[in-house]
């Protein structure tokens, strides 16, 4: 019998890349509810318009098919085989950075901080999954 005497078990990269998805969209939601503190925000949405897309069905439907991104990747980090869950993080991890940096130009203090928090985690996802080696057959 052997006994771990170390405080902290190494966690399988599937876990490490859930957390930090599930850290990344967390954020992501925050930076969104906090957004209705914010009067120019209020008085968009108020007008009807949130820069320059108008408030209706096609863009709920895009909203929410962009925190879908984020959010399947939490599962989808845990339940894919390695193969698919690696090259399925190398390839979302940087699109998702993108549309991150190109929200945050112009932005808020608040926004601009939880933005480079959440493209760091993202860099540490695509460097997880690029060391990630192939798991040995027995």
């Amino acid at each position: 019998m052997t006994t771990d005497t170390s405080p902290l078990t190494p966690l399988d990269v599937r876990i490490r890349l859930a957390a930090l998805w599930t850290a990344t969209m967390v954020l992501v939601a925050f930076v969104d509810i906090f957004g209705f503190y914010r009067p120019d925000y209020r008085e968009q949405i108020e007008a009807g318009r949130v820069f320059v897309f108008d408030i209706g069905q096609p863009f709920m439907l895009g909203i929410i098919m962009y925190v879908t991104i984020p959010t399947l990747m939490i599962a989808l980090s845990v339940l894919l085989p390695h193969r698919s869950n690696r090259l399925t993080n190398l390839i979302v991890a940087p699109l998702f950075a993108l549309t991150i940096v190109g929200a945050a130009i112009g932005e808020w203090g608040y926004y601009v901080l939880a933005s480079g928090v959440e493209l760091a985690f993202l860099v540490i996802i695509v460097t997880l999954s690029a060391k990630w080696a192939m798991p040995k057959r027995n």
